[in-house]
């Protein structure tokens, strides 16, 4: 257990458990601005036994249960206890942690089938700064599931079936599969739709041949499904180019189309009606999920059947959860969607819950984001007015980090700074993202988000970096320090071995709530922390074995650096 926070909890559990009278003791250890860490559990427990807590605090310390751990520990206020971790044995846990392989982190107890749905575009649609937060957010979830070790099942629920799809179609017909597919490989499948659209508007004739070509399809005419198959081929091809150029983890294995789940809703349908769940409202087959309203706080149906016979997105998303469970035998399921449909997602458990489809053991979450906004606090979009094309801010992040790292290294070999302006692009586009909290919107701010001070991916890519390049002038192998005694003098050390050690306890904390900026937040602490090691700590000019041991700490350092950046889905490189 590397977190000393965590251990010192294990340690004490058994002293609160002795004083607790067979009462419930939990010894509460929290980091605290104090001291190292703050035993608070003593102050609850004797009030449940109705003692002094100061002196049952006091009965803790003498316990002898610290002795090994801390260096001091004092009782405070009506019953806290402050406690600094002894040198050595915070010598100890780091030694433990720069041997693993996996920095101190854990498996998870138990292990899930997690099945994770994000980025979701549209065939014929060209991604926008609307999938940005989807695809990140849900990409580094995935990262950080997998590494604990869940089974991650990446689902893309692609818009690939519906009415649209009548004039596309046609469209593509009209123009010719070749003349189609050059067009849409120079990503221009917003012209493409938007040419079928003003079509449909425009031309009687042509939007009559549409609505056929839509019965067509959803009755599988082998012809129709073909041209329909191509704009999907065509249209992932260009997602691919996106996900590639972001590094995005997302491949053709993990498609999850409309069109996958249209022949599961006629069972949906049946499988509610037999549940005797089903009811109908005003020509529509509904399901009223208690404790839902509307405005005038009347029950608010979820419409699984509309009058005209067809289904919806509601629909759809009970055939999803269905399917997830029975077929993929998903213990959860996190769907990284906008909040915007929150309350459709909670209907939607709701309906799935009383149904049977989700039990106990099975749990479904909506994963909200808020929206990127301009420097207007308006939705971010292009000075047409229209969204912003993903592949065009990724392509301007690259753009501007070459042209930071020109002016900040321009002896750099060009080859070299292209690739790495490339990881300095895509790690600030990811970074700014990830590092706000996903409830809330943020201000996209280019200057901000390429800064290489403050809280920002290019800050934490050259703490990396200029450690590497430590290594570099000193002329020694990284590996061979991982071994060596570890030894603290001074308070930099200590705090930086902390945090250092608090590392698997960030992890934990961002899956707690998939909350990908608690892990940013912790890299910009133990850069900073770094930082403050580096300034006030010689290392290369310090005697030995002081030197070793402090390049051992720097090694742990850049190695939890470059790992937690690459949950993020962000590269680390060595030099900058």
């Amino acid at each position: 257990m590397a977190d000393p926070v965590l251990t010192l909890s294990s340690l004490l559990q058994p002293v609160f458990d002795a004083l607790a009278d067979g009462n419930e003791a939990d010894p509460t250890v929290r980091p605290s601005d104090h001291a190292d860490a703050q035993i608070n559990g003593a102050l609850p427990l004797a009030k449940r036994i109705g003692t002094n807590p100061r002196e049952l605090a006091q009965r803790v310390v003498d316990a002898g249960a610290l002795d090994d751990v801390v260096s001091a520990a004092e009782v405070a206020g009506p019953g806290f206890i402050n406690v600094n971790f002894a040198g050595p044995f915070l010598a100890d846990q780091v030694a433990e942690v720069a041997e693993d392989e996996r920095l101190g982190v854990p498996d998870a107890d138990p292990t899930k089938t997690v099945v994770i749905d994000y980025s979701a575009p549209n065939v014929a649609k060209e991604m926008h700064v609307g999938h940005l937060r989807t695809t990140v957010i849900g990409d580094a979830l995935s990262r950080m599931l997998e590494f604990v070790g869940h089974h991650v099942i990446r689902e893309n629920h692609i818009g690939d079936w519906g009415r649209p799809f009548g004039m596309l179609i046609e469209h593509l017909i009209d123009i010719g599969e070749d003349a189609a597919a050059e067009g849409l490989a120079q990503n221009e499948l917003d012209a493409f739709y938007k040419a079928a659209n003003a079509k449909f508007d425009a031309d009687e004739e042509f939007a009559e041949r549409s609505r056929q070509r839509v019965v067509l399809l959803q009755n599988g005419d082998v012809d129709t499904i073909a041209l329909w198959q191509r704009l999907v081929d065509l249209s992932t091809e260009y997602f691919n180019t996106v996900y590639d150029k972001l590094g995005i983890l997302l491949s053709d294995d993990d498609l999850a189309g409309e069109s996958q789940y249209q022949p599961l809703m006629p069972d949906t349908l049946a499988r509610l009606e037999a549940s005797e769940l089903l009811v109908d409202d005003d020509g529509a087959r509904v399901v009223f999920p208690p404790g839902f309203t509307n405005r005038d706080g009347d029950p608010l149906p979820l419409i699984i059947q509309a009058r005209t016979g067809g289904f919806n997105y509601a629909t759809s998303d009970l055939a999803c959860v269905i399917d997830r469970v029975e077929r993929l035998n998903a213990d959860l399921m996190l769907y990284v969607v906008d909040a915007g449909q929150s309350q459709h997602f909670q209907m939607v458990f709701e309906v799935a819950r009383m149904a049977g489809w989700l039990d106990a053991d099975t749990e479904a979450v909506h994963v909200p984001f808020g929206v990127v906004l301009g420097p207007d606090r308006r939705r971010l979009r292009s000075r047409s007015g229209e969204p912003v094309k993903l592949i065009d801010l990724v392509d301007e992040a690259v753009d501007r980090a070459e042209a930071a790292m020109a002016e900040k290294n321009p002896d750099l070999d060009p080859a070299e700074r292209s690739e790495v302006a490339r990881m300095i692009g895509i790690g600030a586009l990811k970074y700014a993202e990830l590092s706000s909290d996903r409830v809330k919107d943020y201000v996209f701010d280019w200057d901000r988000m390429v800064s290489f001070d403050g809280n920002t991916g290019p800050y934490l890519q050259y703490a990396h970096a200029r450690i590497c390049s430590l290594f570099r002038r000193a002329e020694v192998d990284r590996t061979s320090v991982r071994t060596a005694p570890i030894e603290f003098g001074e308070p930099e050390e200590h705090a930086l071995a902390l945090r250092l050690l608090s590392y698997p306890t960030a992890i934990d904390t961002t899956l707690e709530t998939y909350s990908p900026h608690k892990l940013c937040t912790y890299l910009y602490e133990l850069a900073t922390d770094f930082t403050s090691f580096y300034e006030r700590c010689p290392v290369l000019k310090a005697d030995e074995p002081t030197r070793t041991s402090r390049l051992a700490l720097c090694d742990l350092t850049a190695r939890v650096l470059a790992h937690g950046l690459g949950l993020l889905g962000i590269d680390a490189p060595e030099r900058m």
